[in-house]
């Protein structure tokens, strides 16, 4: 895995290696992650990442946050509560140089705490597929703060999902993946 574009563009990210088996690391691709990138650069969305404050659920290896930290974000937050995870979004930041606007949460995404600061505009949310924890973890940020008015949620799973309180803006596939774009609504 590496960054693909910005200014940590072909950094070598740590690798998963053969990992835990328990901690069901399942890293989006590079091919995936530069077409999501291409995608909400394309004018769709605007520019969703310069000087945009990250929320990366499920977070893994970090890639999808540091991506965008590369292309421009102010700041990442990174949320996972699995050892291998936390050592390798560690180990990312790190490689990239990029401590001082990141964060680190060890904790699960679908208990977040209270957010003190101000929202998150761009959410990335990539959960084990299948198990209904993507839903739990927005409405988690939602009750705690931690999703701004106007932020836009990139949903990773295996089938489209927009979870009560969202509406849905897009959604492309990727072989069993589906990405769906999504805004919360009033």
């Amino acid at each position: 895995m590496r960054i693909i574009a910005g200014s940590f563009r072909g950094k070598a990210l740590a690798s998963v290696g053969k990992g835990d088996a328990g901690a069901h690391l399942r890293p989006t691709t590079d091919r995936v992650r530069e077409s999501l990138f291409n995608t909400l650069l394309g004018g769709k969305f605007g520019d969703p990442i310069e000087d945009a404050r990250v929320l990366d659920l499920f977070a893994g290896t970090g890639a999808l946050g540091l991506e965008a930290l590369s292309r421009g974000a102010a700041e990442a937050c990174f949320v996972d509560d699995g050892r291998k995870a936390q050592a390798l979004i560690s180990e990312n930041i790190r490689l990239c140089r990029a401590e001082g606007e990141s964060r680190l949460i060890r904790r699960d995404a679908t208990r977040l705490p209270a957010n003190t600061g101000a929202g998150f505009d761009l959410i990335f949310l990539d959960p084990p597929y299948g198990k209904g924890l993507g839903q739990k973890a927005l409405e988690s940020a939602v009750a705690g703060g931690w999703i701004a008015e106007g932020a836009l949620i990139v949903f990773e799973d295996n089938a489209a999902s927009a979870p009560a309180g969202f509406g849905v803006l897009g959604e492309k596939r990727y072989g069993d993946t589906v990405i769906t774009f999504l805004e919360p609504t009033p």
